[in-house]
């Protein structure tokens, strides 16, 4: 790195105080930043917010940071161009928190071009107000979506992102989760791309807690099941507590991360199916993005006029399954969601089974990623694309995690087994057998994983990988070398795991 480059200086050092700068509009309320956008707001029938931006997903392919990618004078010219912008045009800055756990709560400080306030508006409404007006940000990023590049660079040790030539309000956003999981991970934690839930179990007279974890890409069910009450009868109750990123500790609890919003996809929304989403994405205080919206403010969630990656920001207080907490005190049980049609609807892992499920981040592209690629097989580590540093590191360390917690793991598959349909409701059964434990386990011959036998309100026999996967023999042989092929690659990954291949 140059040493006169922005890389060897903390931002705090050389982007302007917004507090005395002419040029900047400093912590503006909710309202002031809806009119620095008006020009380009669509108002719905809901009375909220609705805007299309240039760029419709993350630009995972022009996106390096600092540790996996050999930075030349190029990408940190990229920072010095970030600070040049907000010292010379009308910008917006915006201070927000990012958690509420001691050690896991950062101060963020976001900059972007005032009349692109929607950004900021949309970003704010999903962290709160900082409590200690006196601190220090302990992360920054600086978005200029009319640059002429498109380029997301991220120093991770400076806690500095730029976002250069992207209008997309998820780059902001992942701008800094991705910084509060990379932290976690020096802190002797490991930072998820992952819904925490609470599910409160009636059990002998008494009421008793079952933390929950589900990881999986965005637009694969992961907001819908953390978000789900589970059909539970009072006073049992499911309550929501982080439907993004999470921190995993070593003491056993989660660390939350967005305390006052959630940014939801809402292609294919409806009442019937998410009446807690939709009510939360048609009420005034969202912020819509990318669905077709008519010149009415007539709202159609069905439509795909402009992504398949349409997009609200909510608020949790517009959301009965959400609680009031973002922290979980405990984590019991981890979900893998996959939709791999030679996968059973759940099995149940043993620790250097999950840590290998785990690695292999199985799922389907979703248009938040790839919209080109999108329903196509996808192997991401820990269905996580922000991991910063060794993946294989990450997998040892989740291994170790779950193993001292003594928590459960189970992959589940919200999709098919062959051609027959996992539908909602079985899912939703399988959730509440297994948070009740009530399932009985046994292993199966064909995919050699423990598998329920029986489970209340539930007929696993229909479901069975042998009856429903045509060829299942060559098919599951030869998954799983793909499998052993996939894990080869990462060379600091422990034995024990690349041997736990199912």
């Amino acid at each position: 790195m140059s040493e006169s480059g922005i890389a060897v200086r903390e931002p705090a050092t050389v982007l302007p105080d917004p507090e005395t700068a002419d040029n900047v509009v400093y912590n503006p309320s909710f309202e002031e930043l809806r009119s620095f956008s008006e020009h380009l707001e669509t108002t719905t029938e809901f009375g909220s917010p609705s805007y299309v931006s240039e760029e419709r997903s993350r630009n995972a392919d022009k996106t390096k940071n600092a540790i996996d990618h050999d930075f030349d004078d190029d990408d940190l010219a990229h920072f010095e161009d970030a600070v040049t912008f907000v010292e010379n045009n009308e910008m917006v800055c915006l201070d927000r928190q990012m958690g509420r756990h001691d050690e896991h709560a950062y101060v963020c400080r976001y900059y972007v071009p005032k009349e692109y306030g929607r950004i900021a508006l949309a970003w704010a409404k999903l962290f709160e107000p900082v409590d200690d007006p006196d601190r220090e940000p302990d992360f920054y990023t600086v978005q200029v979506p009319e640059w002429d590049e498109t380029a997301v660079r991220i120093l991770p040790d400076e806690g500095f992102t730029a976002v250069l030539g992207s209008d997309y309000t998820g780059e902001a956003k992942k701008s800094f989760l991705r910084l509060h999981m990379y932290y976690a991970k020096q802190q002797g934690g490991l930072g998820l791309h992952a819904g925490s839930k609470r599910v409160e179990l009636e059990r002998d007279g008494e009421m008793e807690t079952v933390g929950q974890l589900f990881l999986g890409l965005s637009g694969t069910g992961k907001s819908t099941l953390t978000a789900h009450g589970l059909w539970l009868d009072d006073p049992e109750d499911a309550t929501m507590l982080q439907d993004d990123v999470c921190a995993l500790l070593p003491d056993g609890s989660v660390a939350g991360s967005e305390g006052q919003g959630l940014f939801i996809k809402t292609i294919g929304l409806e009442r019937e199916e998410q009446p807690g989403l939709y009510d939360a994405a048609t009420d005034e205080s969202a912020v819509i993005e990318n669905v077709d919206v008519a010149d009415d403010g007539t709202v159609d969630f069905h439509s795909d006029r402009y992504t398949t990656n349409g997009r609200a920001v909510i608020q949790r207080s517009e959301l009965a399954s959400a609680g009031e907490d973002i922290d979980l005190p405990d984590v019991d049980q981890v979900f893998f969601i996959t939709r791999n049609p030679a996968m059973p609807p759940v099995a149940k892992l043993d620790p250097d089974e999950a840590a290998a499920a785990f690695m292999l981040g199985e799922s389907v592209q979703t248009s938040a990623g790839d919209p080109s690629a999108a329903g196509e097989s996808i192997r991401v580590v820990g269905t996580n694309p922000f991991i910063m540093g060794s993946k294989g590191e990450e997998g040892n360390r989740f291994r170790d995690l779950i193993d001292d917690l003594d928590v459960d793991c189970f992959v589940l598959n919200t999709g098919t087994v062959g051609e027959k349909d996992v539908g909602v409701e079985d899912t939703v059964s399988l959730l509440r057998a297994i948070s009740r434990e009530t399932v009985e386990w046994d292993g199966d011959d064909a995919t050699g994983l423990t598998v329920p036998s029986e489970v209340p309100d539930m007929d696993v026999e229909d479901f069975d990988v042998a009856s429903n996967l045509p060829n299942h023999e060559e098919r599951l042989a030869a998954l799983r070398e793909e499998r052993r092929e996939y894990l080869a690659q990462f060379e600091d990954l422990a034995a024990e795991i690349r041997d736990a291949v199912y």
